[in-house]
């Protein structure tokens, strides 16, 4: 008769039975929910507001390294690439002002070397594999990291990388061409303050990222070094300099933690004996 009832009990009651309420679940009934994916027109839109938005800073560009002294085919040789805005400007930015070639290509670089480490945080969320790899590492950039990670899903995520990237691209070296174009229409490109445009793109999509006290202070200290230098320093090499900023915060940041550690530990010896004392 026991064990008529046992089989007349479904499989699920017994085994929660035997665990007990207060045993851990296991099983695919007990598995947290996943998150569902965004839909794709949202994505879309949200990926083509981006990528339009951003290329149409191409045309400052253009202006920019035309009035550098660069030719049409330099200018749009630099966007076919290269594409990466901030280090474009950065380059020409710094050739213009009458810099040494090799700093201005210095600063540039190391300005464009975040985007490895955009690849590396990349390349587990979208999983590409084979020759898609080397095609898609040089649509990394800022604008493919923000809106990709921004996806809950790895379909999402192929969805705004691609279309962020592919919109992106095209509209860029386009208004890069329009403006290397009708840079001598402008006459004093100087005079119109188109250099400012990439950089304050970057700031733009840069600044939300900022959240906790190290990052802040990290960007607060190279903007400082770049205003103190900026004056005295041969062009390219102030950027250059900006980069300590952030070995200098994480060693103030290690050694704060130095000094508390004996601090917290002698607090959390205090409590215990306290415990115990209750």
């Amino acid at each position: 008769m026991a064990e008529q009832t046992d089989r007349a009990v479904p499989a699920e009651i017994r085994t929660a039975q035997v665990r007990g309420p207060g045993s851990p679940a296991t099983g695919a009934h007990d598995e947290p929910p996943s998150v569902p994916e965004r839909p794709d027109a949202a994505v879309v839109r949200d990926a083509l507001g981006v990528g339009v938005a951003v290329g149409l800073s191409g045309f400052a560009f253009g202006v920019t390294s035309a009035g550098a002294g660069l030719s049409v085919w330099q200018t749009c040789a630099l966007s076919l690439l290269v594409f990466t805005g901030a280090s474009q400007f950065a380059l020409v930015g710094a050739l213009a002002a009458g810099g040494n070639p090799f700093t201005a290509a210095a600063g540039a670089f190391f300005l464009g070397v975040r985007n490895a480490f955009y690849g590396l945080r990349l390349s587990a969320v979208l999983g590409y594999r084979g020759a898609v790899r080397p095609l898609a590492a040089h649509w990394i950039i800022d604008e493919t990291a923000a809106v990709t990670l921004a996806q809950t899903g790895r379909r999402s995520a192929r969805l705004g990388f691609t279309v962020t990237g592919l919109s992106l691209y095209v509209l860029w070296n386009l208004t890069t061409l329009g403006g290397a174009l009708g840079a001598r229409a402008l006459g004093d490109t100087a005079a119109w303050g188109l250099d400012a445009a990439g950089p304050a793109v970057f700031v733009a999509l840069l600044a939300p990222m900022l959240r906790s006290a190290v990052e802040r202070c990290t960007a607060g200290l190279a903007v400082l070094l770049l205003l103190v230098t900026l004056p005295v320093l041969p062009a390219g090499v102030p950027v250059l300099l900006s980069a300590l900023a952030a070995p200098a915060v994480l060693a103030v940041q290690g050694r704060w933690r130095r000094r508390l550690a004996p601090q917290e530990r002698a607090g959390a010896d205090h409590d215990t004996v306290e415990e115990d004392r209750t």
